[in-house]
């Protein structure tokens, strides 16, 4: 099936509707940590993932210069993952967000203002046994701006997530990669036919400078 008529069949059956735009939106930045950015991790992503942290911190430059909430996630378990479930056992590559580890540390371009939000999770969605969606009701957030790594884990869960709380998500494609462009681009699809409105760079760009 070739992509027109893939979007074709998805459309005849009744997905894809579009979701509108919030008026109080925060950006959500889902592990953008040294390990999906260091050549030397094994969960590196490679030059996507190099270009997608820059997106990232343009997004970042300007939530802070509008004085949206910003929002920065990171992975931590214990020792042994005793905290991690079936997720640390499912995926021994988790054992690099092991305490203290220097893989699990933001890169300096993207160190925490004193106003970033800064969420630690020990599962895949941002929202999943966190405080995030009681903070951005607190702060009558009603949409969400997302990028991170990866799009086909992380990405994907807190971008389903936001909807099933009743946060519009927007998943910015610039701001985001995979290990691979192929679950990359299927996610990218998926979430839009289902679950998140897709958007480009200079769109997320332009829609946070008019909220």
């Amino acid at each position: 099936m070739t992509e027109s008529s893939l979007d074709l069949d998805y459309n005849q059956a009744g997905f894809g509707g579009r979701l509108a735009w919030g008026e109080r939106p925060a950006l959500v930045l889902v592990d953008p940590v040294l390990a999906y950015i260091n050549p030397e991790s094994p969960l590196y992503a490679g030059q996507s993932a190099q270009d997608a942290l820059t997106a990232m911190i343009t997004l970042r430059s300007l939530a802070h210069r509008l004085a949206i909430p910003v929002v920065l996630t990171g992975v931590r378990f214990q020792r042994g993952g005793i905290d991690g479930g079936l997720f640390f056992k499912k995926v021994p590559a988790l054992k690099l967000f092991e305490t203290d580890s220097p893989m699990a540390a933001f890169p300096e371009a993207l160190s925490p203002a004193p106003s970033d939000i800064i969420i630690m999770k020990n599962y895949a969605s941002a929202f999943f046994a966190t405080s995030l969606a009681s903070t951005l009701n607190a702060l009558k957030v009603d949409s969400v701006f997302i990028g991170g790594f990866s799009t086909s884990g992380c990405v994907r869960a807190t971008a389903l997530d936001a909807m099933q709380c009743g946060f519009a998500p927007f998943v910015v494609r610039q701001a985001c990669a995979d290990r691979d462009p192929r679950p990359h681009e299927a996610n990218l699809f998926d979430l839009q036919a289902k679950y998140a409105e897709v958007i480009e760079l200079d769109v997320a760009l332009a829609q946070l400078q008019s909220r």
